[in-house]
């Protein structure tokens, strides 16, 4: 319950970035400046994020029964918020040229941020459920945001349509689970989950409640077989809607999963601990397998999304079977890993592409190594990461999870995992391969312009955090073990 100021200095960082969204709105309002609503955005974002880390060393707080402030909540805060902040930063020069009223898409983003915050914080059904409708709901509007210019993404409107009803029917399958829970406990924490009965009609009840939950929040992180919307939304959307989508909106919702399986102890049901190896074996499979029939660098990074997916449901499924943090670490890593390697893959296409023009088929990035060699290279080093290479931070984030599932004795799971990586390196080096080709004839794409110098910082400084945690990843070590312990 929140009695006094003080008990509302836990939640800053969330108002910080919600009093951003507010004063864009007005700034809209008043006068539209598109160099300037993306100012304040950005400004608000690295604020948020600044203050979320100096606040990491503070203890537990319950803020009121739906939100709880711990250091592994202020870590995932600060994480959306800076990734939200490169985003922002590396859609500016998308947008700019765009013959449209383009500041309302700052102002989206700035609202999906925070029901992100929400949900990264949430220990409830019904924060969980308000974090991911705010988060559902702007990410509808971002996705078919160039609808009206003549510059425009290739099917935003269907993508975003597509997105629409297929999540909704997901968020429905969350809400008939929750009602199922609370029919039989009275209340919607997820520790309300360990009251259930465990015996007869009750036990039946239980299994279905859970997986409608689980069901549905597959379908948002795009797990197999609940996957078929993401090649779709990806390529339709445009590129900072697809990275938004592919990073902060999964991760929000794989922390919400965690959380959730964690304190509710629903692994402790066969049933479920079965559903979800299966889950992770598809999707390490048919992420892999599907990728490799792709052309389009969109639908590419789309099922490589669901294979990355299905490794980290693999370490969430070994932490059942062993003891100690060592499984929550590897998730925490790797998800911050997957968002650093994802924000640079799609910063890449977003500098070289304009809304004029989506450059998303592999072969137009033929002869970019040529054309614009510190480009190519951060791209090929995203790109060897998410396959796991050696000195970079994908393989240390694929080792935690390889790690973990060998503690677990998860041996048929550990195999899809050295499978899908073997077969993910290949589609990789396709991409790779072109940049290196000999160009044709000269491309019209862009590699920036004054309005990129932005981008171009950001990309140098995730690069940076890519070598740097991939050769020396102690300082980023401790502080995830030091988080994974509140959760």
């Amino acid at each position: 319950m929140i009695t006094s100021f003080n008990d509302l200095l836990p939640l800053l960082p969330l108002l910080i970035v919600t009093v951003t969204s507010v004063v864009a709105m007005l700034m809209i309002g008043i006068r539209r400046s598109y160099i300037a609503t993306g100012a304040i955005v950005i400004t608000g974002l690295l604020v948020a994020t600044l203050v979320a880390v100096s606040m990491m060393g503070w203890t537990n707080q319950q803020i009121t029964p739906l939100l709880i402030i711990d250091q592994y909540s202020l870590l995932f805060t600060a994480v959306v918020c800076a990734s939200a902040m490169v985003l922002a930063v590396l859609s500016f020069p998308y947008f700019f040229e765009l013959d449209d009223q383009k500041e309302e898409y700052f102002l989206l983003l700035t609202i999906a941020t925070v029901g992100a915050i929400v949900m990264v914080s949430s220990n409830h059904f019904v924060s969980t459920v308000l974090g991911l409708e705010t988060l559902s709901m702007s990410l509808y509007g971002m996705i078919a945001y160039p609808l009206h210019s003549s510059k425009s993404a290739k099917f935003p409107l269907e993508a975003s349509v597509k997105y629409l009803v297929l999540s909704a029917a997901a968020s429905g399958f969350i809400l008939f689970g929750m009602a199922l829970i609370y029919a039989q406990t009275g209340t919607l924490s997820f520790a309300s989950v360990t009251k259930l009965p465990a015996s007869g009609l009750g036990d039946g009840y239980t299994v279905v409640a859970l997986l409608m939950v689980v069901s549905g929040m597959a379908f948002k992180l795009s797990l197999a077989p609940f996957h078929m919307w993401t090649p779709d939304v990806y390529e339709g959307a445009p590129l900072p809607a697809t990275a938004y989508l592919a990073t902060i909106g999964k991760a929000a919702m794989f922390v919400v999963l965690l959380r959730f399986l964690l304190v509710s102890e629903a692994l402790n049901f066969d049933s479920m601990l079965a559903v979800l190896t299966l889950i992770a074996a598809i999707s390490m499979l048919a992420g892999n397998l599907l990728a490799l029939l792709q052309d389009n660098l969109k639908r590419i990074l789309a099922y490589s999304s669901i294979a990355h997916m299905g490794y980290l449901l693999l370490a969430l499924v070994a932490g059942h079977y062993v003891t100690g943090t060592i499984a929550v670490e590897a998730i925490t890593f790797y998800l911050i890993a997957y968002m650093i390697m994802s924000l640079g893959a799609f910063g890449v296409a977003s500098i070289i592409s304009s809304s004029e023009k989506e450059f998303d088929s592999i072969k137009e990035y033929r002869g970019l190594f040529w054309r614009n060699p510190l480009l190519a290279a951060t791209f090929i080093a995203m790109l060897l990461s998410l396959a796991g290479i050696p000195l970079t931070v994908g393989f240390i984030g694929k080792f935690y999870i390889f790690l973990s599932g060998v503690e677990a004795e998860l041996w048929m799971l550990l195999g899809f995992l050295v499978m899908g990586s073997g077969i993910g390196l290949y589609y990789y080096l396709r991409i790779i391969y072109r940049m290196f080709m000999p160009e044709k004839q000269s491309l019209p794409y862009r590699v920036g312009g004054v309005e990129s110098v932005s981008s171009y910082a950001v990309l140098a400084i995730l690069l940076f955090l890519l070598l740097l945690f991939g050769i020396y990843p102690e300082p980023i070590m401790s502080i995830v073990a030091t988080a994974s312990a509140f959760i």
